[in-house]
């Protein structure tokens, strides 16, 4: 009766091997892909792939190979991010832009983070009163036709 021996006749461990390098790059890039799973401004429901990569290249004499292993990844990308810019020319014909906060132009809003009044590009509103206070007003351009009306009956 013949017995064959269970040792493996190709041993090659990829965990061990270079001293365990592969495995702690594979370690490293699904750490990447874990982190991209759990990043809220990606598609949670695309697929992530890792794909380890190994290179052989035989001496000339074909008993040994040296072996190359790289390990990526293909994340999903994080969503685009959109606003709306304001843009113009200041009193002095300068030019200003300022993201739109309130989602309509001219419209105040409330900060969801600090609970105050603010304009449509996220000024607070006090501010912006206050240095109303310190300009000097316009000359009033608005016609008050009913009394101008009241004169003439007179």
């Amino acid at each position: 009766m013949l017995f064959m021996s269970k040792k493996k006749l190709v041993n090659i461990d990829l965990t061990d091997m270079a001293h365990g390098a592969i495995q702690e790059k594979l370690d490293n890039v699904m750490d990447d892909v874990l982190e991209n799973i759990l990043n809220p401004n990606c598609e949670p429901k695309k697929k992530r792939k890792v794909t380890i990569t190994l290179s052989m290249t035989p001496t000339e004499t074909r008993n040994s190979v040296t072996l190359d292993a790289q390990v990526k990844a293909t994340l999903v990308p994080e969503d685009s991010a959109t606003t709306t810019i304001l843009v113009g020319r200041n009193s002095t014909g300068r030019i200003e832009a300022n993201e739109l906060k309130s989602g309509t132009p001219g419209q105040t809003y409330i900060d969801p983070e600090d609970g105050k009044l603010k304009d449509d590009k996220g000024t607070d509103i006090d501010k912006v009163e206050a240095e109303g206070k310190d300009k000097p007003a316009k000359a009033s351009t608005i016609i008050d036709f009913q009394h101008s009306q009241k004169k003439e009956s007179n």
